[in-house]
């Protein structure tokens, strides 16, 4: 029985079927040269239509190492990392994505910051190639605002594919709520952590499936799950609203006692109802999308449902 220490990786796929080859041979050549681990890759089959279940079978039968787990559907980037999190058994695992934009050649790097001690080992990306303005744009401007309104416990720029120990992922896999937004979980816990600089490459081949309403779903779903202050930000806009409604009202009292009514004010009246209709509305939407995360709570539906195991 081997004595070296196991490091689990975790790959969620959907429709990667021209990607999953060009990942085994990249991720067996950086299992042969750390013969000090062991390695296993649980590669997640995220509901995919093209043919890439097809061809992990076909890596899983030349390298037992390389193991599949089939999800009955599609449950997102999020749900595929949760699945592989409850299916590992290594000292530590690496996440990362099918598409290669995650160089597999960064884990040794990984690993010797592990074996330093660090516990948390993420990639920081410093330059994303192949991407597109509005993408990139998306990307900034949600980790500037993630920052702000949760004080930075959300790092700028931090990337999914990193190296954690075990007895970091033992605690994020332990939480059961089901608005996962596995980044800021793995911030959230704390333990002691590095960001590693990298230059994300573009996609190997294929289609993104990270379109720009999907990603921002996720963004408004990580920032909700990880903040408050939107809620705080309904009180402080009810109070700014209140006081400056009640100095209008005395501004116009005023105004008529002394100098009469000089205009009709349809224009002024209707303006002011929009903008208070408005601002009530936005208001409403922001609970709202705090009442829908406590409803997918409370339901308590698992974040996933495995359909087959390939290599278990």
């Amino acid at each position: 029985m081997s004595t070296k220490k196991l490091i689990s990786i975790i790959v969620p796929a959907y429709n990667e079927e021209d990607c999953v080859d060009e990942l085994a041979a990249r991720l067996t050549s950086v299992f042969d040269s750390e013969p000090n681990y062991d390695f296993e890759c649980v590669i997640v089959e995220n509901g995919s239509i093209d043919s890439t279940m097809e061809k992990l079978v076909a890596i899983n039968a030349r390298d037992g190492r390389f193991k599949i787990l089939q999800l009955a559907r599609n449950f997102r980037m999020d749900g595929g990392i949760t699945a592989g999190l409850s299916a590992i058994t290594g000292d530590a695992c690496v996440l990362m994505t099918a598409d290669l934009q995650d160089p597999p050649e960064l884990i040794p790097t990984f690993i010797r910051e592990w074996e330093k001690g660090y516990e948390n080992v993420y990639g920081v990306v410093t330059e994303r190639q192949g991407t597109g303005i509005i993408r990139t744009f998306n990307s900034k401007a949600f980790y500037w605002l993630a920052g702000k309104l949760t004080n930075d416990r959300i790092t700028k720029n931090a990337s999914d594919f990193r190296l954690i120990d075990r007895k970091v992922y033992e605690v994020v896999r332990s939480m059961e709520e089901r608005n996962r937004f596995v980044r800021g979980l793995f911030s959230w816990v704390g333990f002691k952590s590095l960001g590693v600089k990298m230059v994300r490459p573009p996609r190997h081949a294929g289609v993104s499936n990270a379109h720009t309403l999907k990603v921002l779903d996720l963004a408004f779903k990580g920032i909700f799950a990880h903040s408050y202050v939107p809620l705080r930000l309904i009180t402080i806009s009810g109070f700014v609203v209140s006081v400056l409604a009640l100095v209008t009202l005395i501004v116009f009292l005023i105004n008529f006692v002394f100098f009469g009514v000089p205009f009709n004010g349809f224009g002024t009246i209707i303006s002011i109802m929009l903008v208070g209709f408005g601002m009530i509305t936005l208001l409403l939407g922001v609970i709202g999308e705090y009442l829908g995360l406590v409803y997918e709570e409370v339901k308590h539906r698992p974040n996933f449902i495995v359909s087959n195991k390939v290599g278990f």
